[in-house]
């Protein structure tokens, strides 16, 4: 009896934050079917169905082949080695395995010293007082 007491404890609790509202409920969903419906449109089973048969079927299978983008495959700037979600992105801008991902270990063209140098500028400006005239 303790455990069951536990498991009806144990609910669900959402914070009513992330619950969006919900427009329309699955009861006034079913018991008012016209108002998803309007009467102005046609039935369905009226409309008849547009059916284009394919005259030339070469050219529709060159049009989907031509169409279809190329994957691209993410590979290791250095070793050519495929990285799939793994790789690395550098500041450089460029992709690398484990192996490469350090600037030390490829030749990186971002400079580091000069970020590291513009970041200090930005994050402590120069504060200068005022002189004082000395009488």
């Amino acid at each position: 009896m303790a455990q069951k007491a536990e498991k009806n404890d144990t609910d669900f609790k959402v914070p009513e934050t992330i619950i969006t509202p919900c427009t329309t409920t699955t009861a006034t969903s079913i018991t008012e079917p016209s108002r998803f419906f309007d009467a102005t449109t046609p039935a369905t089973s009226s409309r008849s169905p547009k059916r284009s048969l394919p005259l030339d079927d070469e050219s529709q299978t060159d049009q989907t082949a031509s169409s279809e983008p190329k994957r691209v495959v993410s590979r290791c700037s250095c070793c050519r080695r495929r990285v799939g979600l793994t790789g690395f992105r550098c500041r450089c801008g460029d992709l690398f395995c484990a192996e490469h991902r350090y600037s030390d270990r490829h030749d990186c063209s971002y400079d580091y010293k000069a970020a590291g140098r513009e970041a200090i500028a930005r994050e402590n400006p120069v504060v200068k007082a005022a002189k004082i005239v000395k009488v």
